[in-house]
C-alpha cells in the first residue's frame, strides 16, 4: 500500500508537467488563429532625431550634413540608429485564451530585415474577441539599408510617412513573431512563423494578416 502510494506521488509532479506543456501549447495554437494588426507606431528617432525632422525630405541627398551632423557621423561609422516603439494590437476570436509568455519578432522592409529583438513578457488575450496592444521596440542599424541601392528609396519613404507625409508611396513592412513555450526550465520556439504584412501610410490604416502553419 505504502509503495502504491509513493508512486502515485511521484507522479504527480510529471502529471502537473505534461498538463501545463498541454495548456502552453493549446494557448499558443489560440495565437495562432487570433487576427493581428500593427496599429500605431511611437517614439520614433532616426540617429536621435525626431521622424518629424523628415517630414519634407524626398531623397537622401535632402539630408543637410550640417543640419544633421549625426546622420553624417552615422555614415562614417556604418551605424545609423533606427528606434521605434512599434504596437501589435491582437484580437482572440477563438473560445479559449490565447497566451505565450514572450516571443522572438523580426521586422522586414521590402523583403530585407530591418530589426530583430525579442520581448520577454507574458501575453494573455481572453477567449471571445478579447483584444490587447503589445508594444514592441524597435532598436535597428539602419545603416545596411541606407546605402544599398535596392533598399534606400524604400527606407525614405518609410521614413516619409512615418513623419506624416502626404507625397509619397505606401511602404510595405512585414512583421514575423515566433511565440516560445516553457517546458520546465528551458524554450521551445513555435515552429514557422506568424507573419503581420503592414502597409504603411501617413494614417497608418491599412492593415492585413497573413498567419503560417
Amino acid at each position: 500500500m505504502r509503495s502504491t502510494i509513493k508512486v502515485a506521488l511521484l507522479t504527480i509532479p510529471v502529471l502537473l508537467s505534461q498538463c501545463g506543456i498541454n495548456r502552453q501549447v493549446q494557448q499558443a495554437k489560440g495565437l495562432s488563429k487570433s487576427q493581428y494588426a500593427v496599429r500605431s507606431a511611437d517614439s520614433i528617432t532616426v540617429a536621435g532625431y525626431d521622424i518629424q525632422e523628415f517630414k519634407d525630405i524626398r531623397q537622401l541627398d535632402d539630408i543637410n550634413p550640417l543640419k544633421y551632423p549625426r546622420i553624417a557621423a552615422g555614415l562614417l561609422r556604418k551605424d545609423i540608429s533606427f528606434r521605434a516603439n512599434v504596437n501589435l494590437e491582437i484580437v482572440n476570436p477563438t473560445n479559449d485564451v490565447a497566451a505565450i509568455n514572450q516571443f522572438e519578432y523580426r521586422l522586414l522592409l521590402a523583403g530585407n530585415e530591418l530589426a530583430a529583438g525579442v520581448v520577454q513578457q507574458r501575453i494573455e488575450v481572453p477567449a471571445g474577441g478579447g483584444k490587447v496592444l503589445v508594444p514592441i521596440p524597435v532598436n535597428a542599424n539602419a545603416y545596411g539599408l541606407v546605402t544599398n541601392a535596392a533598399t534606400r528609396n524604400a527606407f525614405v519613404n518609410l521614413i516619409r510617412n512615418l513623419a506624416g507625409s502626404s507625397q509619397t508611396e505606401p511602404s510595405r513592412i512585414t512583421l514575423k513573431i515566433k511565440p516560445t513555450l516553457m517546458l520546465g526550465n528551458k524554450s521551445v520556439k513555435y515552429p514557422g512563423y506568424i507573419n503581420i504584412d503592414k502597409e504603411v501610410t501617413r494614417d497608418l490604416l491599412l492593415t492585413s494578416r497573413k498567419p503560417n502553419p
